[in-house]
């Protein structure tokens, strides 16, 4: 993968990307070209032309990061809130069944924090939070654990 954390760069990453451009952006002032800086900093010759026109129009300003891309739109706090609603369940905020599915969980975050969000926006949100989609297992409702377990004991190896 090309990203450590799932896609994007993690801070540390942003900044030393930043130094990288800040030292172009010095050596553009002395007039290198642009191979020997690519060379010497180890990234592509188009880049560096990149930040010269950055330099050019805005000057070392111009090479500062710009922080993440897509920055959440719910806090930690926020979150947490979520977290309680969906505890509660999809019948609790009145759906029939008992999944809870990504265009659910956006209706949720509209009405609860007035917040419009995509259905990728959902998905990056909880994948952020370490939540993964579930599939339940389909089970009968009559289901006797005990009578099964004695199956697999007794009736399973003999029909082998």
């Amino acid at each position: 993968m090309r990203y450590t954390q799932g896609g994007g760069l993690t801070a540390e990453r942003r900044q030393f990307r930043e130094r990288v451009r800040y030292e172009a952006g010095e050596r553009f002032a002395l007039g290198e070209r642009t191979a020997v800086i690519a060379r010497d900093l180890r990234v592509s010759e188009r880049s560096v032309e990149r930040w010269r026109h950055a330099w050019r129009e805005g000057g070392l300003d111009a090479l500062a990061t710009a922080g993440p891309p897509k920055l959440p739109r719910l806090s930690d706090g926020q979150f947490a809130e979520l977290e309680k609603e969906l505890a509660r369940g999809p019948a609790e905020h009145g759906w029939e069944d008992q999944r809870w599915t990504l265009a659910r969980i956006r209706v949720l975050i509209a009405f609860k924090f007035r917040i419009d969000c995509s259905m990728a926006a959902v998905w990056r949100l909880l994948h952020r939070h370490d939540w993964s989609w579930q599939s339940p297992a389909r089970r009968a409702l009559e289901r006797d654990e005990r009578a099964v377990g004695l199956w697999k004991k007794d009736v399973w190896p003999q029909a082998e």
